[in-house]
């Protein structure tokens, strides 16, 4: 890894928290692969890094689940959980911590978030209208509510939110509700809970805003400062419910914080928790501290779907403002939806009407950079985008296979069988082979401008287009041909061709780094790809090469009939998550 400069940043990453209530879908796959992808890069370049995130265990969605299923949230939550972190790990996620929020740190630092806030003035109690099961004599959370979305008219709209058009909603809001575990119209009934003072926050919020407004995504942008132009309202922050955070107070023992309230501040709480385990309990602080020093600040990212836009852009950088002394979102990179046929992709939906598995069914089948390489091109990073299992398969055998990985392992089988594996020695470079060493160091600036950025999928593009330009090269040069009549020319090409090849074991390190690992042993590289800097790899003359296998491989119609089968089959258990 580059040695950090004085110069160098602290990035704090965090990405959004899946909820505990079932394994995650691949679209849930995409905020993590930026997230990834951000992280590798900045570590390559030399800056100080902390990436977390982890399971959401308090939602409804897993009380909804472990009532279908007549066991505890925390069973539920638990068993998930170790799913989902398996399969983050099996993707390739460099997490620092990827942890869950029923620890006794992430409740210690809730409440004490709560508390401040409180004692700020910027939260307060107040009667509240609530949706209660007259059948099931309880009132009801957000997600055992369903109905008719105001906004839109999204016919299967939550509670808390609508998966169709975004909004986030109140029970009270919805059209012809209904209680998920009765069926029975709710009665709207008074209880007391306590609010966090949104419009306190409205002028400070669009001023941080237009601060940032230069590097974020216009759509990010555009969609945050409608929300708070239309009018911020008070939003409770705890329920009737009694799996989540209590309450830091006396006379509040039925009610917990909400969810949503305490899972934003799992950033906060996983970033102390990974600085004791590193055994200096303040270490966190320096991705989170504020100096007073612009030049010196921690840069916080956060990546999430544009559906968590309004809890990371406004609820979040609220109850930071609140709180005091901690540093707000830098970037926001939120992306739109993944549609399969024009349709949402939905946990909350019945499997039988989806075709994408689940992650971890996914890494059972089909090698982790391909998948990497195909969401990352296709992210839906400015628009929605469209799942195609054509396209998947086109995106792998021809793009990922036959540009990229034929040209390296034809090159690497070449100079293995034709220069006994040790990469010949140059002669007079001509005007072909000085152009393409320069596209290398064009390609690391682009690159690394676009990753800057949050490009990601403008990244992945350049770094292919140099591995074009590596086949255009050798298509003109044709070493193998030109080793007949004058080897010396042919060690050129390929001397030539293998420093564009020790480019791209760099520049495809944070897109793809189980390839980019084999790679580096391939080149006779000996450092994990994971400490490599952000810089062309040199392939000195001498250096002894081997190809054991190729990168990747072509994805027949077999392979992905199995996937398939394997998604019919599962489909068939309605017991899925919510």
């Amino acid at each position: 890894m580059t040695e950090p400069s004085p110069a160098a940043r602290h990035i704090m990453i965090g990405v959004a928290w899946p909820y505990a209530s079932g394994p995650r879908h691949v679209g849930h796959a995409i905020p993590n692969l930026a997230a990834d992808i951000f992280a590798r890069y900045h570590r390559m370049v030399g800056n100080h890094v902390l990436m977390v995130s982890g399971s959401d265990q308090h939602g409804t969605p897993i009380t909804v689940v472990a009532d279908r299923r007549g066991v505890s949230p925390r069973q539920i939550a638990e068993e998930n959980h170790a799913i989902i972190a398996d399969a983050w790990e099996r993707l390739g996620c460099s997490f620092d911590l990827y942890t869950e929020t029923s620890t006794p740190n992430h409740a210690r630092v809730t409440q004490d978030v709560f508390l401040r806030l409180l004692e700020q003035g910027y939260l307060f109690q107040d009667t509240m209208q609530a949706a209660y099961d007259p059948e099931m004599k309880r009132f009801l959370p957000d997600r055992y509510i369903e109905g008719t979305c105001p906004h839109c008219g999204y016919a299967d709209a939550r509670g808390d939110q609508c998966d169709n058009c975004g909004r986030t909603l109140d029970p009270v809001d919805l059209i012809a509700p209904r209680s998920k575990l009765s069926g029975a119209t709710p009665e709207i009934r008074e209880t007391t809970h306590f609010f966090l003072d949104l419009p306190k926050f409205t002028e400070p919020l669009l001023v941080w805003l237009d601060s940032h407004a230069d590097h974020w995504r216009p759509n990010v942008v555009a969609f945050t400062r409608n929300w708070i132009r239309e009018g911020l309202k008070a939003r409770a922050i705890t329920r009737d419910i009694d799996w989540g955070v209590p309450i830091p107070l006396e006379g509040f023992a039925d009610k917990r914080i909400y969810v949503w309230f305490d899972a934003v501040i799992g950033y906060l709480s996983a970033s102390i928790e990974w600085a004791a385990r590193q055994g200096d309990s303040t270490a966190w602080k320096a991705w989170w501290e504020l100096d007073g020093d612009p030049a010196s600040a921690p840069r916080g990212y956060y990546f999430v779907g544009k559906d968590n836009i309004p809890f990371h852009a406004i609820i979040w950088p609220a109850m930071l403002m609140g709180y005091g002394g901690l540093a707000l979102p830098y970037d926001v990179p939120a992306n739109e939806f993944v549609t399969i046929d024009g349709q949402k992709i939905s946990s909350s939906r019945s499997r039988t009407t989806e075709r994408l598995p689940w992650l971890h069914e996914f890494l059972d089948l089909v090698d982790p950079d391909a998948l990497r390489f195909a969401l990352t091109i296709n992210a839906p990073e400015s628009r929605d985008t469209d799942f195609s299992w054509d396209e998947f398969q086109r995106r792998n055998n021809d793009e990922l296979v036959a540009t990229y990985g034929n040209a390296v392992h034809r090159l690497l089988k070449f100079i293995g069988s034709r220069f006994d594996g040790v990469v010949p020695e140059p002669g007079d470079l001509d005007e072909r082979d000085h152009a393409l060493l320069a596209a290398i160091d064009q390609t690391f600036a682009t690159t690394g401008a676009l990753l800057e950025a949050c490009k990601f999928r403008d990244a992945l593009v350049a770094v292919m287009d140099l591995s074009r330009q590596l086949n255009r090269y050798l298509e003109e040069t044709k070493p193998w041909e030109a080793i007949k009549t004058d080897r010396a020319r042919a060690g050129t090409a390929l001397w030539t061709a293998m420093q564009v090849v020790g480019a791209l074991n760099r520049l495809t390190a944070p897109f793809l780094p189980f390839s980019a690992a084999r790679l580096s042993g391939y080149l006779g590289e000996t450092d994990d790809i994971v400490r490599a800097p952000w810089r062309p790899l040199a392939i000195p003359a001498g250096r002894p090469i081997n190809a054991e296998a190729p990168l990747f491989q072509k994805l027949d119609d077999l392979t992905l009939d199995g996937l398939l089968v394997r998604l019919q089959a599962a489909a068939v258990d309605t017991g899925g998550p919510v």
